[in-house]
Parts: C-alpha cells; structure tokens; sequence
C-alpha cells in the first residue's frame, strides 16, 4: 500500500510516499523560513502563495525519488486542517484533484492527528499511550487510545509553547524560527540567572499557560536593554536558558499530573510520547525521560525529521485511516480549527 502525504498547514510544503510496512520511499520539505523571518513569524498570506507555487514540483519530486508514478499510488492524503486555512485549502484542492484524476481514495487528515500517530510510522508504539503534542500553534495532553480516538486531558489556555519560543527569539533578535535559536543560545547561557514564572505549576490538572511566561520575558529585556539597543550577548543567553528552563518545568509537572491520569484510565498503557516541533528540543527529551523512568512509561519520540511539519506523518496518518475504511469523499471541506478530542470541555470551564 502507497500513500502520498501532502502538508501545507503552516510554513512547510510538503510531500512524502509512505508504504504500509513503514518505508518512507521519500520525504520532501520545502521550508519558508527565509520568506517570513524577516518578519518574525509566518505570515498567512505569503505562505498560501508559497504552498501555492511549489506544491506541485515538490509532488513530481516526491515521486521520482520514491521511483514510483501516480498510477502506483493507493491512496492521496492531505492536511485538512487545523492551520492557516490559505495553505490548507491548497493542499487540499491539490489532493482531491491527483485522487478524483486517478480514482484514487482521498483522506482529508488532521494535522494534529498526523503528530499524534507519527511514533507509530518510526517505533510502532502500541494503542494506548499518552502523548505530549507541543508545537507552535498547539500544546497539548492527549491519551491516544487508537486512530481517531483521543482523549484530552489538557490544553493551554491561552498561547502554545511553540509560540513562546519565537516570540522570546524575536525579543532577543535571535530570528526565526525561535525553537531552535533558543536552544543554540542557551548553551552558553545560565539557566539559574533569571527566576521566570513556572505558569500553573503545582495546580491539579493538566492545563497549560505560557502568557504570563512571555511578559516576564519581555519586562526582562526591556530591562536589559532599554529603547532600541540590542540584548547584550550574555544577557541574552542567559535569558534564553532561563526561559527554556521554566518552558521545561511547566511542560513536566503538567506531563507528571496527566501520567497519573493516563495510570488510572490505562493501566496496560506503557509508553509517553512526545511530538511536534517543540519535541525536538533536546532538554525537554531529557526531562521527559526522566519523568517517564518515573512514572515506569518507556519514553519515546519520533525522530527529529518527523518532529517539525512533513508529509510523511500525513501519509501514515493516511494509510492508518485507509485500512479502518475511514476515507473521505469529495466534499470534504478543510478547516481553521479540528480538535482532536470533541468532547473535552474549553480549559478556562476546567479551570
């Protein structure tokens, strides 16, 4: 079974051929980096565009490398959302158009989902496990207990993780993305320098809050630099140690209250997983094994290829849905907004 995986939520273009004995035949990524660091984040309109011109090569390209054509293909699947809902439409009006030109079955994929089940293309994690879903638009607890069936035992209440990265990168002038420009910066900064908020930490529950994060940081380097002068190099690694520090702590006693949650629900479950972009930061990996040897979960994590947006983890995703039957027709329609869980109640009614 082939499957194409299309994905074009944010700024990454992508395309990937994944096979049913979790081969990827090829893996193609075409970043936007350059087009919105300039402005410090992803601008929507410039990443439609964007998904918009280089979606189509990047398919032929994905092809030719897997040295397959459209007619070996099984299947087409393609982020329907949640996203910018400009370059979700392109990957899926790109999708529905190569599965309807080939009669092919066409599954519109949640792009959280597409993270969730990622673990299972690279170690075959068995159903259930508890996953810590942490990106740049998402912050989540989720107990995945099989394909398309997650309970949410957390969710921030106000900015994602990720978010607080590139926005502490762009106070500091470290550019952009600010996941990674926060941890090259912080090997040479002192974690210890600067006592930041460890939103919600020590409250019951498994919410997170990253705002009140971000305006310490920021009164912080005003502080430091007054007007328009740049961060002094040091203060800026310091601050950038101390902001990954405090980032980790709320992710781990939040992460500590939903392994007993998963405990209680789940008691075969084995395994903590942690996905998306912000996985791929080297320090939270390391708590998070050390929670998990706690907890007695075995910890794992996608490779950090599969961490940041890519099509494989959409045509897994795909080949997962196919083989339960759960294939969408021609008038699915993508969205902005997708949770994963339905039924969870908002954070702020949970408190």
């Amino acid at each position: 079974m082939l499957v194409l995986g299309i994905e074009t939520s944010c700024d990454e273009t992508a395309a990937a051929v994944v096979d049913d004995r979790r081969r990827v035949l090829a893996d193609c990524v075409l970043s936007q980096t350059a087009l919105h660091g300039p402005y410090g984040g992803v601008v929507p309109e410039i990443a439609a565009r964007a998904h918009l011109e280089h979606l189509d090569p990047l398919i032929t390209q994905a092809l030719a490398e897997a040295k397959i054509g459209f007619s070996d293909l099984d299947a087409v699947a393609a982020t329907g959302g949640p996203g910018l809902i400009g370059g979700v439409i392109v990957g899926v009006m790109t999708g529905k158009a190569i599965a309807l030109a080939r009669g092919l079955p066409f599954l519109g994929i949640n792009h959280l989902e597409g993270h969730a089940l990622s673990v299972r293309l690279s170690d075959d994690v068995a159903f259930p496990y508890l996953l810590l879903l942490v990106s740049g638009g998402h912050c989540q607890l989720l107990i995945v207990e099989g394909v398309g069936r997650y309970v949410r035992l957390g969710t921030t209440i106000d900015d994602a993780a990720g978010e607080a990265f590139d926005k502490t990168a762009k106070l500091l002038g470290l550019g952009y993305p600010g996941g990674p420009a926060i941890e090259r910066a912080a090997a040479a900064g002192d974690p210890a320098r600067f006592d930041f908020p460890r939103p919600l930490k020590g409250r019951p529950g498994c919410d997170f809050s990253f705002a009140g994060l971000k305006t310490a940081v920021r009164h912080v380097v005003e502080d430091l630099a007054p007007g328009d002068q740049p961060v002094p190099p040091q203060a800026a690694a310091d601050v950038a140690a101390s902001f990954q520090a405090a980032v980790a702590d709320s992710l781990i006693d939040r992460t500590r209250n939903a392994a007993r949650a998963f405990r209680r629900r789940c008691p075969a479950g084995e395994a903590l997983v942690v996905a998306g972009g912000v996985a791929a930061n080297s320090l939270l990996r390391a708590r998070l094994q050390q929670l998990a040897d706690e907890a007695g979960l075995r910890f794992t994590a996608p490779p950090l290829r599969l961490c940041s947006d890519n099509g494989a983890m959409i045509a897994w995703a795909g080949i997962e849905r196919l083989k339960l039957g759960l294939v969408d027709g021609m008038d699915f329609s993508p969205r902005p907004r997708w949770p994963l869980d339905n039924a969870a109640a908002p954070a702020l009614a949970r408190g």
